[in-house]
């Protein structure tokens, strides 16, 4: 008889310095069946790898959403209620396998995974469950004591989803079929780090996943991990987690986790941000050096409200900026600006049509206190309805003051450049491209003859001493800069 594993998750990176409430028309909700069609995801990597080893997949639901402020409370209730019950119908299951990101949250709860780990650990309090992990997941106590084992992508961009979904599920199968049961240590490094300077591409993160790869080869060891946090919520357990899961050996993943996180913490001083950046006024000094050098496309990153890392997406500052620099504003063509998220603009776009010109208030529609909104005359350039590659989204281009800028109907992430050319502005032949984004996505960095990145202002900050934390503990590596630490297990 087949054994019988459970799968399902919810994925979101939660930003608490974004007043956005994430409600339901932001979450995509795929459903039992539906889940079997494969994906670049973690749930496809779990589900193909247990259908291929025999065993039988009892499908949930898989939540997912944009990168934004927390949860709505009660939309979150009903799929959390929605996957139990799908669990508690299931009958008899032998393991169970989710595909969870880690810096989830909800409107008065807090943490989403403890929340779901421990109702789940109440339906089924022996059944083996793991999850995988993003990198940026913030680890707590309550998520430790409520799994069996985790396992975090070891890749910034975050290309081995797949692969990580294939790990999770050979963590179940390895169980299932030694008869041993897992064990698991974390050990907490008290550090913020930023996806901006931790790519896996380059040190000191390149060698230190290396350290883990090495590890996972010991006998016995089923995963190692460093969960980075996320340092754009305020939460009282924020910090850099190194993760061990290994085979009935606590004493190995005792020993291999504190050995990880001391390795992590002695090159704590080398994070940094390893692309050109620069504060927001000498970007665009720079850029105008370089335009008038003939070296262009620049792209430049408006790091701080980045919808990818759970801004707002509606923040004004750099484009205040921009408008008001004589050349950067009258350059031909114009300099081209993705995105804002302001559905009122769009609205209003769609309702006067392309070559229509009309005075709006732009921008700062939902995060009222970093900036405000940009009031100017603004032309159609161009119009998209429901554009797929932006989760259906209503797109426009509109000149505003001379600079082209993109707006969308929702709130979506701005790394790709067809979004752009879905609206007939061809990147390739701008000298300027500002994007509201960190480290450049690999699309968008084909583009560009010289990139930096703009510490602008917003809800995902670079410079966390600007963020006003409240719950963060105290001391906090670079925050608090050298200090002595005892790292323990947790």
């Amino acid at each position: 008889m087949k054994k019988r594993v459970f799968v399902g998750g919810l994925h979101h990176e939660s930003d608490t310095f974004n007043p956005i409430i994430t409600g339901r028309n932001e979450i995509w909700v795929t459903r039992g069946q539906d889940l079997f069609v494969k994906r670049e995801s973690s749930i496809s990597g779990i589900i193909n790898t247990l259908i291929a080893a025999g065993y039988e997949v009892i499908p949930s639901l898989v939540a997912r959403a944009v990168p934004n402020g927390v949860w709505d409370h009660a939309y979150y209730q009903e799929l959390k209620t929605e996957l139990l019950q799908k669990l508690a119908q299931a009958g008899s299951i032998d393991a169970i396998c989710l595909s969870l990101h880690g810096s989830m949250r909800v409107d008065g709860i807090g943490e989403a995974e403890q929340d779901l780990l421990e109702a789940v650990r109440e339906l089924h309090p022996a059944t083996p469950l793991f999850t995988s992990l993003d990198m940026h997941a913030t680890l707590t106590r309550r998520m430790r004591k409520a799994a069996d084992g985790f396992v975090g992508y070891k890749c910034a961009p975050h290309t081995d989803t797949y692969e990580t979904g294939i790990h999770a599920a050979l963590m179940a199968i390895r169980t299932l079929e030694s008869g041993k049961n897992p064990t698991m240590a974390s050990v907490r490094i008290p550090m913020l780090i930023a996806g901006e300077q931790s790519e896996t591409s380059v040190e000191p993160m390149k060698s230190l996943i290396r350290e883990l790869r090495e590890r996972e080869q010991k006998e016995g060891v089923l995963a190692c991990s460093y969960l980075l946090g996320f340092p754009w919520a305020d939460g009282t357990e924020n910090a850099v987690h190194a993760v061990v899961v290994t085979q009935d050996n606590q004493a190995q993943a005792d020993s291999l986790a504190q050995e990880l996180a001391g390795i992590f913490w002695n090159r704590r001083k080398e994070f940094c941000f390893y692309n050109e950046t620069r504060m927001p006024a000498d970007a665009l000094e720079a850029t105008k050096q370089s335009i008038g050098e003939g070296v262009y496309p620049v792209v430049i990153s408006d790091s701080g409200d980045n919808p990818t890392a759970g801004s707002s997406g509606d923040v004004t500052n750099f484009l205040s900026l921009i408008l008001s620099d004589p050349l950067l504003s009258k350059l031909d063509p114009p300099l081209l600006y993705q995105g804002f998220y302001d559905p009122e603009v769009i609205k209003e776009a769609f309702e006067k049509g392309v070559g229509a010109s009309f005075v709006c208030r732009l921008g700062a529609k939902f995060d009222t206190i970093k900036s405000k909104p940009i009031q100017a005359n603004v032309t159609v350039r161009a119009l998209k309805e429901k554009w797929e590659g932006a989760n259906g989204a209503d797109l426009a281009l509109l000149d505003v003051q001379g600079v082209d800028v993109v707006v969308a109907s929702k709130h979506v992430g701005c790394y790709d450049p067809m979004m752009m050319r879905a609206l007939a502005a061809e990147p390739t032949k701008r000298k300027a491209i500002v994007v509201k984004l960190g480290y450049l996505e690999p699309e968008i960095r084909a583009i560009a003859k010289r990139s930096m990145m703009a510490l602008t202002t917003g809800s995902s900050d670079e410079l966390f001493e600007r963020l006003p934390y409240k719950n963060l503990p105290r001391p906090m590596y670079p925050l608090d800069k050298e200090f002595e630490t005892e790292l323990e297990l947790i």
